[in-house]
């Protein structure tokens, strides 16, 4: 999958994995998906007005607003430094979403652990395609808010005998 792929898939919420395997099957996501995630992109870098990305797109005004915010989070993961960073900020805005639609129930508890569970398998897809191990990101899924890291810390690699501070 190339990266617009990777941003379609995003912006209109399909796992890696089942955007991949409509690749080469279905116009839509060869062809139509794509053209829009362009588009969108270039709404969001050029700062178009929602009723614009309406009108290019012939859909509501409503749902331009709520595809300029699916672009503007989609762009966060997908361009993300790498893997591990895409993850967190993937897992980060499912928590988000899963706030703001509440998490009061057993069944949201279990519907957001399948969200996790759908972003850790397109951190699976990514490692592969780089043909890279989980373990090769583990200081970057280990980061943690406030703390100050010195550089180069993530750049260097991981020594069996390092005890992380965990």
């Amino acid at each position: 999958m190339d990266r617009i792929h990777l941003l379609a898939s995003e912006i209109y919420k399909y796992s890696y994995a089942n955007y991949e395997e409509h690749l080469g099957v279905n116009e839509r996501y060869d062809i139509l998906m794509p053209r829009d995630a362009k588009l969108l992109e270039t709404a969001i870098r050029e700062k178009w007005p929602a009723k614009r990305v309406a009108e290019k797109l012939e859909i509501p005004i409503d749902a331009g607003e709520k595809l300029l915010i699916a672009t503007q989070e989609a762009l966060a993961i997908v361009d993300a430094e790498n893997p591990a960073e895409s993850f967190r900020n993937a897992v980060e805005q499912s928590i988000h979403h899963a706030l703001e639609d509440g998490l009061h129930s057993q069944e949201a508890i279990a519907n957001l652990v399948t969200q996790i569970c759908y972003r850790a398998a397109d951190l699976g897809l990514l490692l592969e395609r780089e043909n890279h191990s989980l373990s090769q990101y583990s200081r970057h899924l280990r980061k943690e808010p406030g703390v100050v890291y010195y550089e180069g810390y993530f750049d260097e690699p991981f020594q069996k005998d390092e005890i992380p501070n965990d």
